[in-house]
C-alpha cells in the first residue's frame, strides 16, 4: 500500500519508485494538481514535444469508454523510447479504466491521472493507495513555508530581490492556488519593470485589492467576535464609501459558505479538509477553521435569518442602512463570543 502525506509529495517524487506505473494527483488545488502532473509528464519522456510519446487523454472520454486507457498503455511505441501518457481530470467514475492496469502495469508507459479533491472513501483514491503498481499524490493548497519558497524562487530567477517582511506580506496575500499565486507573482515582477527589489509598495499596488482584504478583516472580525477589529474595519470601509449592505453582502456570503461547510463536517469530513476546499488566502485558513468550528448549524441558520431581513432593510432605507448594519453585525458578533464560551 502506498499513501503518502501531501508535504511528503515532492520528495516522493524526487525519488520516483520505478516499480509505480500509475500516478494519481489528486486535491483541491487544481493549479498544483496540473503542475506536478504536468513536470512529472516532461521527465517521464524524451521529447515531451513527440506527440507518440508524451500521449495526453480526456478524462470524459475514458469515462466513457474505459479500454481506450489499456490499449494505449500496451500499445508498443512505433520509434521506441519512453513513454507517458497524461489523462485529465474529469467527474466521471474512471476507476473501470485504471482497474486493468492495477492488476496488470504496463511496462512501456506510465500512466499519470489528474483528480479533483476525492475523499479518503473515494473508490479510484482507494484502489491505488492499495495497489503496489500505483502511487496516490495528495495535493492541498500552499502553506506559507511554501508560498515563501515560491516567492523566492520565481525573484530570484526575474534577478530581483525581496526582504522577508515583504515576502511574508506577500505570501498572505495569495490563495491557496499554485497556479493562481505563481500568476500572481508573475504580474508583480512585470510591474517592478527595472526597480531591482520589490517591496510592500508594489506589493500593494499590483497583488489584491486594499478594500477586499478589509472587507475580510471585518468577516473574520464578525465570525470571531472580535469587536474592537470589527469596530475598526467597519470604520475603515465606512471612510472610503462602501455601502453596508455591499458589508452586510459579504457577511451573508461567509455565512452561507460556513453553513455549507459546517453541513459537510457534521456529514462526516473534518474541518481541515472542508476548508482546504475553499481557496482561501493563508491567513484566513485559521479564522475560517476557528470559525467553523465554533458556529453550529443551529447559529448559523440564525445569523443568515439576521443577515437577510438586514440587507432587504438596507435596500428600502438607505439613510438608516450604516446604523442598521452596525446593530447586526455587532449582535452577531456578541454571538460569536458566545459561541467561543460555549
Amino acid at each position: 500500500m502506498v499513501a503518502i502525506k501531501a508535504h511528503e509529495a515532492d520528495r516522493t517524487l524526487a525519488r520516483l519508485d520505478p516499480a509505480w506505473r500509475l500516478i494519481l494527483f489528486y486535491g483541491p488545488d487544481t493549479g498544483l494538481v496540473s503542475e506536478r502532473a504536468g513536470n512529472l509528464a516532461r521527465k517521464s519522456v524524451d521529447d515531451p514535444n513527440d506527440a507518440f510519446q508524451l500521449i495526453r487523454m480526456d478524462g470524459d472520454t475514458l469515462a466513457a469508454d474505459p479500454l481506450k486507457l489499456v490499449d494505449e498503455a500496451n500499445t508498443i511505441g512505433l520509434f521506441g523510447g519512453r513513454r507517458a501518457i497524461r489523462v485529465s481530470s474529469t467527474s466521471k467514475p474512471l476507476l473501470a479504466a485504471v482497474e486493468p492496469l492495477l492488476a496488470t502495469p504496463s511496462q512501456d508507459a506510465l500512466v499519470i491521472l489528474e483528480a479533483g479533491d476525492l475523499q479518503r472513501s473515494n473508490p479510484l483514491r482507494t484502489a491505488c493507495e492499495k495497489a503496489r503498481s500505483a502511487l496516490a499524490v495528495p495535493c492541498y493548497g500552499d502553506a506559507a513555508r511554501d508560498l515563501g519558497s515560491i516567492i523566492d524562487e520565481m525573484v530570484r530567477a526575474a534577478g530581483k530581490s525581496i526582504d522577508r517582511t515583504a515576502r511574508d506580506h506577500l505570501a498572505g496575500l495569495l490563495g491557496g492556488d499554485r497556479q493562481t499565486s505563481r500568476r500572481e507573482i508573475e504580474k508583480l515582477l512585470l510591474y517592478l519593470g527595472a526597480d531591482p527589489a520589490v517591496t510592500e509598495t508594489h506589493i500593494d499596488a499590483v497583488v489584491g485589492d486594499t478594500a477586499q482584504r478589509e472587507q475580510a478583516m471585518l468577516v473574520d472580525a464578525v465570525f470571531a467576535g472580535k469587536l474592537p477589529v470589527l469596530d475598526l474595519a467597519q470604520a475603515k470601509l465606512a471612510s472610503e464609501g462602501l455601502d453596508p449592505g455591499v458589508m452586510l453582502g459579504a457577511v451573508l456570503r461567509q455565512a452561507l459558505s460556513l453553513l455549507k461547510a459546517r453541513q459537510a463536517v457534521e456529514a462526516g469530513r473534518g474541518v481541515k479538509d472542508v476548508v482546504g476546499t475553499m481557496r482561501l488566502p493563508y491567513p484566513r485558513i485559521a479564522t475560517t477553521e476557528a470559525a467553523l468550528n465554533a458556529w453550529n448549524t443551529a447559529k448559523l441558520t440564525e445569523a443568515i435569518s439576521l443577515l437577510g431581513n438586514a440587507v432587504l432593510a438596507t435596500r428600502q432605507n438607505s439613510e438608516t442602512g450604516r446604523a442598521t448594519a452596525t446593530r447586526v453585525l455587532w449582535t452577531l458578533a456578541r454571538l460569536a463570543r458566545s459561541s467561543r464560551a460555549d
